[in-house]
């Protein structure tokens, strides 16, 4: 399939490096400054960003995207302004692939089959469905499929062997590797382990490896993007966003450009450091 993600992946991989990929709540802590958050992200050097559909029950992430869905919630986002916001950016950048991620409830209550054709006509590349398991995901699959979005799987470290052939059966885009068991903003794996992890989904696989969950420090991402085809990074970067905030600051979006420009230069430095050594 052509289209932004493998363009993506494709462009990174000519350049032999991992991909940043960045998540930030939508509408946090507004619709107005989230526009603008977007648009500081990829100008500070995202190559994928997820945006996450705020929800009153996110069970999978930690206290700091908790809270990043509080604030998005409090000032009344709904999941249309979220795809109204994609719509906008489109305008100025039809090349970064977005990711919507989040729970099946805000999709549900949508509507299946209302929500693919209004996320295809916003701009969306796809989606990851946290608490969508293959087994429960038949009533998504074929409206995402006919109107060419991707469904992003997750595995963890407890995804056996015997599981990860369901788990990749109707895949596309990249599979997300969640790299240590908990919620968002957990303890990041140690790169041996992660690189084991890697090599072991490769196998299974030709789909790029993003690595997630945990990885706060320009350090941790350059310790993943060695080995994985990206690095995903949420939680720190939901932090600046709340205690920025919390602060009444104006400058939200700087902050979040500053700590996205640190970990991209570590990612893309990352392999060159492995060569010179």
């Amino acid at each position: 399939m052509s289209d932004r993600l493998s363009a993506r992946f494709a462009a990174c991989a000519a350049e032999g490096r991992a991909a940043l990929v960045t998540f930030v709540t939508a509408g946090d802590p507004d619709m107005t400054t989230s526009a603008e958050i977007l648009r500081a992200l990829t100008a500070a050097g995202a190559d994928i960003v997820e945006l996450g559909m705020p929800f009153t029950d996110p069970m999978a992430d930690g206290a700091s995207i908790q809270l990043g869905n509080i604030r998005s919630l409090g000032s009344g986002t709904k999941l249309r302004h979220v795809l109204a916001m994609v719509a906008e950016f489109r305008k100025t950048d039809d090349a970064t692939p977005i990711i919507l991620m989040g729970y099946f409830n805000p999709i549900l209550a949508y509507g299946c089959a209302r929500f693919a054709v209004d996320a295809k006509a916003a701009g969306l590349d796809g989606t990851i469905v946290v608490d969508l398991p293959p087994e429960e995901a038949a009533e998504l699959v074929p409206d995402l499929t006919a109107h060419g979005l991707h469904l992003i799987r997750l595995a963890t470290p407890t995804t056996s062997a015997a599981r990860l052939p369901r788990v990749l059966d109707g895949a596309s885009g990249f599979l997300y590797y969640v790299a240590v068991a908990g919620v968002t903003g957990a303890n990041a794996a140690t790169p041996t382990d992660v690189a084991d992890a890697v090599a072991r989904l490769k196998r299974s696989t030709d789909l790029p490896i993003a690595v997630g969950f945990g990885v706060r420090t320009p350090e941790q991402a350059a310790a993943i993007a060695a080995t994985a085809d990206a690095v995903v990074v949420g939680s720190a970067i939901v932090d600046v966003i709340g205690s920025a905030a919390a602060e009444r600051a104006n400058d939200i979006p700087a902050r979040v450009g500053t700590l996205v420009a640190g970990l991209a230069a570590a990612v893309r430095g990352a392999r060159q450091k492995d060569k010179a050594a």
